[in-house]
């Protein structure tokens, strides 16, 4: 299987769900549209594909780009052929909200709740979303890029300990 067949199916079922594509260290990258990014992976997970391991979902801040500020990034696995694939759907801050992958996967449950707590993202239909690292009342979501990476009011820290 390569990444030419891969997208070439993709681009013939799923033709206006496709936004881009790139292929970084030969792994094949497609963006795709929010709204279609389940169908685009129950389809890869029951074709002829057969890319039905769920490998990882994260998710990612620009603050920079307010109409792509917002990612969750997907990668699947075809465990016979050893092929992968990363899928990305982004979307605006306030509009930060994608469909569960947990009747597809079993194992999305964890990875959707630690994306929900990081970056704010709603699973729609999750079961159980709600903080499983961080404490309940934490008030924010700290991956995104709008806190500072270090606490000023610390006293216990000295710059020449870290090379400053």
């Amino acid at each position: 299987m390569t990444n030419e067949f891969v997208l070439e199916a993709i681009t013939r079922e799923f033709p206006d769900s496709v936004i881009s594509h790139s292929e970084p260290y030969d792994l094949l990258t497609l963006e795709i549209k929010k709204e279609d990014i389940k169908k685009v992976i129950h389809y890869l997970r029951d074709s002829s594909l057969e890319i039905n391991f769920l490998t990882d979902i994260c998710g990612i801040h620009y603050p920079e780009n307010p109409a792509k500020e917002i990612g969750v990034i997907y990668h699947l696995h075809n465990m016979m052929t050893n092929f992968r694939i990363r899928l990305k759907a982004f979307m605006p801050k306030e509009n930060a909200e994608v469909d569960s992958m947990t009747d597809l996967y079993a194992g999305a449950n964890w990875m959707e709740r630690e994306t929900f707590e990081f970056y704010g993202v709603k699973f729609k239909g999750h079961p159980d979303l709600r903080v499983i690292l961080n404490m309940e009342d934490i008030g924010y979501h700290p991956m995104l890029k709008e806190y500072r990476l270090e606490d000023g009011t610390r006293t216990d820290k000295d710059d020449k300990m870290f090379g400053r």
